[in-house]
């Protein structure tokens, strides 16, 4: 048997190294575990963004969030950052709101109206406003399962009854057994949330997956994000750069879409590394190893985003 080589990255100290290179036009930045950790902006964020951006770079961000793209810009620019700063942002919500809305997809246009809808409670419900969609809470009556949050059930009358994820995934039991899609507006399995780790849509989808139904992936690692946040910039993959804290997500996303990319050892992937404090840096052999593990492989490695 051929052994596998282990395959090169480069360690950074800081992304000035490789942003004064300008050899990147265009920067896809995930946010939680790369900007912040949704509660405050990593130490060096705010600065490092400005930094970049004095080089000429763009930068987009792409999220894995459920939200729209306002929302996403909202949040950053609550959080301090400067909005102007962004080209823009694409999330699997908006991304999900825009195919559902337009419907001119064959897959989305053979969806029904009436839909089975997991949402968030105390993170906020998703609006469908727009959408001409028929929540339903009687899986006899739906069509297709559209996936936003992990917290609670969306009622007909556009409020959600909190739910326990095991009992959202009794429902997916059901809906498996009927045989009908789901869309997935939040394809991350978790989330860093203040240093903990929150359970995401992407987890329902998967165990949907293995209960035998069909899954739309609505971001990363599918490139259909990469392609639209590459459009947005107006540009090639091969100007671009992507940087995230995911392995299975950024990283392998950035890998198929034919993007190199930054891996930020110090997000979801931390307590896997061995990693106790921010900016610690991690052992190279075990980040080898994790990739080895996620079949994801950066381009470039480094603790935090900073500069």
């Amino acid at each position: 048997m051929i052994p596998i080589r282990p395959f090169q990255f480069q360690n950074l100290n800081g992304l000035r190294q490789l942003a004064e290179t300008r050899r990147f036009k265009v920067w896809l930045l995930d946010q939680f575990g790369v900007l912040h950790d949704g509660k405050q902006p990593y130490p060096g964020a705010i600065s490092t963004l400005e930094n970049i951006a004095k080089t000429g770079a763009k930068m987009v961000i792409i999220s894995n969030s459920s939200r729209r793209s306002s929302v996403t810009i909202e949040k950053v620019k609550g959080l301090g950052f400067d909005a102007s700063l962004f080209l823009g942002a694409i999330t699997s919500g908006e991304l999900t709101h825009q195919f559902l809305q337009r419907r001119d997809d064959p897959w989305f246009a053979a969806l029904g109206r009436s839909c089975i809808h997991f949402t968030w409670n105390g993170r906020g419900a998703i609006s469908l406003e727009g959408l001409d969609l028929q929540v339903v809470e009687n899986i006899e009556e739906a069509e297709f399962v559209l996936a936003h949050g992990t917290e609670a059930l969306g009622c007909a009358d556009g409020t959600a009854r909190s739910m326990k994820l095991e009992d959202l995934e009794r429902i997916l039991e059901l809906c498996a057994a009927k045989g009908i899609p789901m869309v997935v507006a939040n394809p991350d399995y978790v989330t860093v949330e203040a240093r903990d780790l929150r359970v995401m849509p992407g987890t329902l989808a998967a165990k949907y997956e293995k209960l035998g139904g069909e899954v739309k992936w609505m971001g990363k690692p599918d490139e259909i994000i990469y392609k639209s946040a590459v459009a947005m910039a107006g540009t090639d993959v091969s100007d671009c750069v992507a940087v995230g804290d995911s392995l299975h997500h950024d990283i392998k996303g950035a890998n198929a879409a034919g993007i190199e990319s930054v891996f930020i050892t110090g997000g979801i992937h931390a307590d896997e590394l061995g990693l106790n404090g921010f900016g610690e840096v991690a052992n190279s052999s075990f980040v080898q190893s994790l990739a080895t593990k996620y079949d994801a492989y950066p381009s470039y490695v480094l603790p935090s985003f900073t500069w």
